[in-house]
């Protein structure tokens, strides 16, 4: 007798007119394999399905009512321009429902620099709260009251320095360190992995990492030490089970340095907590979440905690910011929107929304309530709160759960293979995967593979931005250092200096870093200085550069279309040109100033170079200056500039002069990266040739890179 399975086989054969439903397989960027229809035999062997909320492996969610009993917290990732203006900005969004705070800092604050260092002219709040000293971080939380506020803050390099200055600033306030609540990030191997707002090398970083935690396992109970980031991960173009493998497996790799450094792991592994992206890829996302909570459980049991709490995972979600588009940029809100179903139908603990116009700018105050409202709505409104993991016990995500179980576990053991995840990204396994990962995206969405609304299909005629670009003014950099200069004429230098000193030498030996920068920060001693003081015994981090080859083009080998047709038409062009002159179009691609998103340009650096370009991939972090003697020194025909952190209208000018200077007027600059395009005149004016924002196909842009080289090689 046919089961029923085999019977709507039979139908949807004849639905589909002969074609078996099996035609309709989908294969995730993941590599799962998706089926349109999953039913009890799909759930065979799975053994965590049975298991309720707050019970292990935490599948299902770590509380027992889940939102049933306390919906998670708003927690919008805000701050740019000076302390005075997001104090403000805060200030207004908790009156309007917001529930904590998570704080997002300058570049330059990220590495260590103050704001009148001349590495980061062109980064001083364009991304982010400025912060230079604890009269900026007190001015940063005037009126916000630390003792009954959860403040999240997103930092990994100084991170020393920041969280000093936010304790003292609290005792300033009155407030003691045991009623702190919160989280710090302070998760420096996805800096090296991909986000890249590092300071020092890797081992003496991940000696920071510790002290952090040994510090506030002592004296902040209540704050969290570590929030372990996939975000960045994701971001820089990881799919689903790379995001939970890397950074599942950056956890173990900080338990490990806490057991190590001698503390018990019950005393800190109930305060680690996680940060996850989610993305367009609905259902995949939300058992990415659930997959994280099985595998944690798992991979914590090795440890052998005592407290149930040490092997739960606990997580913070923010919707994609790379999922933006500049293209007809109100669909974003929609994305947003799915993207937070996604977190919240994952069980996240806290969520953040972006705004739908940071594909083109920071967000403006109207942006941001809606952004803030999304969360709020569906709180309120769409009774998805009255339950419990509504979606548990569904074929489709319990199957795609254990797949992502099993296709991150794989990953996992990969990496213990090499010797953990240090070694591992010594060894530069997990962000060639991310990269490789990341090109392939960008392949099928320059063919079409992968439909991006108003930007590869219904794309509007005629585009325009009809709302409010917010920008920040460069007298924001001449507030700060008139800031700093009063604070150094006001202190006791003699007693800053010997806080300086003790750090310097703490790092030496065996003192907490985190202690003594307490004092520090009490002494008025900058963010700069502290960092400075720790860099005179670790040095200062530089990373090598290189990028992944054959990927993006291997997505169009499957192709007999005119997408293959667009790629051999480029790559005859370049063979063309090298016939002419001798040589291939080369090109620099480069990140100047303290944004470590590096995504952007190693799409373009790997893309370009399948093309048949020479490309040539700048150190991050560069000047203009530098910039400009790299390109001359490689003899390039074109420098392409990304940006993505608001420092344009000032690394991009300054990049062309000093080529001018230099006496290389003739190399060509293009931009590309979030730029607004209220902006394009003003860097056409100045001399750079082309730009290409988000959505710009890989094949449109090198093609115009072309027709510009080509047009100078006549």
């Amino acid at each position: 007798m046919a089961s029923n399975y085999d019977k709507w086989v039979e139908i949807a054969t004849k639905q589909m007119k002969g074609k078996t439903p099996d035609t309709l397989n989908w294969r995730s960027p993941e590599g799962i394999t998706v089926k349109p229809l999953y039913t009890s035999d799909d759930l065979q062997g799975l053994n965590f399905i049975d298991k309720q909320p707050a019970m292990p492996p935490y599948t299902r969610g770590p509380m027992a009512t889940m939102y049933a009993g306390r919906p998670w917290t708003i927690r919008q990732y805000a701050g740019f321009s000076t302390a005075k203006a997001s104090n403000e900005f805060y200030r207004k969004n908790l009156a309007a429902g917001q529930k904590g705070l998570s704080v997002a800092f300058s570049l330059s604050t990220h590495r260590g620099y103050d704001s009148d260092n001349p590495r980061v002219a062109g980064d001083i709040g364009k991304a982010g709260v400025a912060i230079d000293s604890i009269e900026d971080m007190k001015i940063l939380f005037d009126g916000i009251p630390l003792d009954q506020m959860s403040v999240s803050m997103t930092m990994n390099g100084a991170v020393i320095p920041i969280l000093a200055m936010w304790i003292a600033t609290a005792e300033e306030q009155g407030v003691k360190q045991e009623q702190l609540n919160g989280t710090i990030q302070n998760d420096i191997l996805k800096e090296y992995l991909t986000r890249n707002t590092y300071i020092y090398p890797p081992e003496p970083s991940m000696r920071i990492v510790s002290d952090i935690m040994a510090y506030c396992s002592k004296h902040m109970p209540r704050y969290n030490t570590i929030s372990i980031s996939g975000y960045h991960i994701m971001e820089a173009g990881a799919d689903s089970v790379l995001q939970c493998a890397f950074t599942l497996a950056d956890g173990v790799e900080y338990v490990r340095t806490a057991l190590k450094a001698g503390m018990d792991i019950d005393t800190f592994a109930p305060r680690l907590s996680f940060f996850f992206g989610v993305g367009m890829n609905f259902f995949m996302e939300i058992a990415m979440l659930r997959a994280a909570r099985t595998l944690w459980y798992e991979l914590m049991q090795q440890f052998n905690p005592k407290d149930p709490r040490s092997s739960m995972l606990r997580t913070h979600v923010q919707t994609s910011g790379w999922s933006l588009t500049e293209q007809d940029p109100y669909n974003n809100i929609i994305r947003t929107t799915i993207e937070a179903m996604s977190a919240v139908l994952g069980g996240t603990q806290s969520l953040h929304t972006n705004s739908f116009d940071e594909a083109v700018c920071l967000p403006t105050e109207f942006s941001a309530r809606i952004a803030r409202n999304t969360q709020i709505i569906i709180q309120e409104e769409s009774q998805v709160c009255k339950v419990a993991d509504p979606l548990g016990g569904s074929y489709y995500i319990e199957r795609l759960t254990n797949d992502i179980v099993e296709g991150a576990r794989k990953i996992i053991n990969e990496v213990e293979e090499l010797g953990g995840m240090a070694k591992a990204i010594a060894s530069g396994m997990p962000k060639m995967r991310i990269e490789e990962s990341a090109a392939r995206r960008q392949a099928r969405i320059d063919q079409g593979k992968d439909v991006i609304v108003g930007v590869n299909k219904y794309r509007l005629k005629d585009e325009k931005l009809d709302f409010e670009i917010l920008e920040v003014p460069d007298s924001v950099r001449l507030e700060q250092i008139e800031r700093i200069n009063q604070t150094k004429k006001d202190r006791d230098s003699a007693r800053c200096q010997a806080a300086l000193d003790a750090i310097t030498k703490a790092a030496e030996g065996n003192g907490n870093l985190l202690e003594v920068a307490i004092e520090a920060a009490k002494a008025r001693a900058t963010v700069g200085e502290i960092s400075d003081a720790m860099e005179k015994v670790f040095g200062r981090y530089t990373a090598t550069t290189q990028c992944v080859s054959g990927a993006y083009s291997s997505e169009y080998s499957e192709v007999n279309d005119e997408s293959a047709k667009v790629i051999e038409e480029l790559r005859k062009r370049t063979n063309d040109f090298a016939e002419k002159q001798g040589r291939r179009p080369r090109i620099l691609v480069t990140k100047m100033g303290q944004d470590g998103h590096d995504r952007g340009i190693k799409v373009v650096a790997s893309s370009y170079a399948d093309l048949g370009f020479d490309v040539d991939i700048s150190p991050m972090f560069q000047t203009p200056e530098e910039a400009a003697k790299m390109a001359i020194e490689n003899d390039v025909h074109v420098v392409g500039a990304s940006s993505l952190a608001a420092g344009h209208k000032t690394l991009v000018p300054e990049l062309i002069e000093e080529l001018k200077k230099q006496g290389a007027s003739e190399i060509i600059v293009v931009a590309g990266g979030v730029i607004p395009p209220s902006d394009y005149d003003f860097l056409y004016n100045a001399g750079c040739k082309g730009i290409y924002g988000p959505g710009t196909p890989i094949t449109q842009s090198a093609a115009n890179v072309l027709d510009l080289i080509e047009g100078k090689a006549k």
